[in-house]
């Protein structure tokens, strides 16, 4: 496949989306779309109480990413690479795992309408993480709203993503188990991500990182590179 135009990158809360599409925008001097999850002005309640507040947060975010890729696409999006955090499906996700019966059927119905007039990517690299890595990347990175972060609900949300890109097929996929590698401080990772990345070809391949030895060193591992038929990671 040419090298992608329009590459999204998705994963659960914490897994490094916005790290690694910065990386991604500097090598390929593309540009960024980047999620703005700090406005939500429901999200810090969603977190206190997730049943009371799901909707509003839902349907703020699924808004206000329809109008930022509106926004972009009436700006020529396409006419140059572009790489972004988020791809609009990602809301159908999350929709399904807050929402009850009621609220996801109100949901559908306004997705329903928006989701026909968003472009598709051309590559979407899902990140996989351990749930120990994402819970100690969400503290590190210290963020108000997510002081009362909940270990059971990021295993719902891994649940989630799991189960869909386990049919996801609208377009080609790239897998990357990021649990033991650093592409953001370390080069050798990062620049065996990104040689990944640029060969995605179509349909749906898996990026199996090297293991590292315990003296900081990399040794192959039995799964190392990139596979095209292993689902496995899933």
């Amino acid at each position: 496949m040419n090298r992608a135009k329009y590459i999204v990158v998705e994963g659960p809360i914490g897994v490094g989306k916005t790290s690694l599409v910065r990386i991604l925008s500097e090598e390929m001097r593309a540009r960024t779309i980047l999620e703005i999850v700090e406005e939500n002005p429901f999200l810090s309640s969603f977190y206190a109480d997730r049943e009371k507040y799901a909707f509003q947060t839902q349907l703020f975010f699924l808004l206000s990413r329809f109008k930022q890729q509106q926004d972009l696409s009436q700006q020529e999006l396409f006419s140059q690479v572009t790489v972004s955090d988020y791809f609009f499906a990602k809301d159908r996700i999350f929709a399904g795992l807050t929402l009850d019966r009621n609220e996801l059927g109100l949901y559908d119905r306004i997705y329903a309408l928006l989701q026909p007039k968003i472009v598709k990517p051309d590559l979407v690299v899902y990140l996989q993480a351990r749930l120990d890595v994402l819970l100690a990347q969400i503290k590190k990175r210290g963020r108000d709203f997510e002081r009362m972060f909940d270990a059971d609900y990021l295993t719902q949300v891994c649940g989630a993503y799991t189960d869909f890109f386990r049919h996801y097929d609208e377009t080609p996929v790239l897998i990357v188990d990021s649990s033991d590698i650093d592409f953001v401080g370390n080069l050798d990772d990062r620049a065996a991500l990104l040689e990944a990345v640029f060969r995605a070809g179509s349909g749906r391949e898996y990026y199996y990182p090297k293991a590292r030895t315990p003296s900081g060193g990399a040794a192959d591992a039995a799964s190392g590179g990139t596979s095209a038929g292993r689902d496995a990671a899933l």
